[in-house]
């Protein structure tokens, strides 16, 4: 192991699957590096950086030359090159498939039904200078509060976890997406018990990677409220 590099990873924790990505390697204590990548700069449209990606997106992982550009797969590669402890991406195949199962579904549900809510209360007016009109808003919440059925009634259902009885990679993907409308203040589960009762299951599974990874979420909702 002598002179092997660590994990190199490219982030923003504004964005959802980079807080993921880094509370999964906290969590694990895989040896990595962190190089920070300011989307709102442009920073990830540098020649340097479109050498590794050419889509200029975030995260981007590194490891020992091989390189991954989407967080799904680099977090599966991350849990199974590094032995890391079963209930993330567990090895027996059933289980397994269940969390593939959930982040196949996660891409085209929660990730955009979340994102959208937080585009249109916190990027758009941002970039407009006008607020996003109420029944865009209004929309897209309806969008996610299908979803938020979904997670509750086909995932959750009476398991503390949404594969099961620990905390999977599902569940590190899904609660960062939960978390992202918060940045406008607005929290998308105040009436939801059942997925406040996971979400608290998650936290407390995660420990100070969580807040770690959301302070600058919470800087950003802190903002919003101040404005109110």
């Amino acid at each position: 192991m002598a002179g092997r590099k660590v994990v190199e990873v490219y982030l923003d924790l504004l964005s959802q699957p980079c807080r993921a990505l880094q509370i999964f390697l906290r969590c694990t204590a895989i040896p990595h590096k962190v190089n920070r990548v300011a989307l709102r700069k442009g920073e990830q449209k540098t020649p340097e950086y479109t050498k590794l990606n050419p889509m200029q997106r975030v995260p981007v992982m590194v490891d020992n030359g091989f390189v991954l550009t989407e967080s799904d797969a680099i977090l599966k590669y991350l849990a199974t090159k590094y032995n890391a402890p079963d209930h993330w991406y567990p090895r027996e195949p059933q289980r397994r498939a269940k969390v593939d199962e959930y982040t196949a579904w996660h891409h085209t549900n929660t990730r955009p039904h979340a994102a959208k809510v937080f585009i249109l209360e916190v990027l758009m007016p941002r970039m407009t200078g006008q607020p996003t009109e109420a029944i865009r808003v209004q929309n897209a919440l309806a969008d996610l509060s299908g979803t938020l059925d979904r997670l509750e009634d086909m995932f959750l259902k009476r398991q503390p976890f949404l594969c099961g009885d620990d905390i999977s990679l599902a569940d590190l993907l899904a609660i960062c997406e939960i978390m992202q409308p918060l940045g406008g203040g607005r929290d998308i589960l105040h009436d939801r018990p059942k997925l406040l009762r996971w979400k608290s299951r998650v936290q407390s599974a995660l420990k100070d990677s969580f807040d770690e990874a959301h302070a600058v979420l919470y800087s950003l909702r802190d903002k919003s409220k101040s404005k109110l």
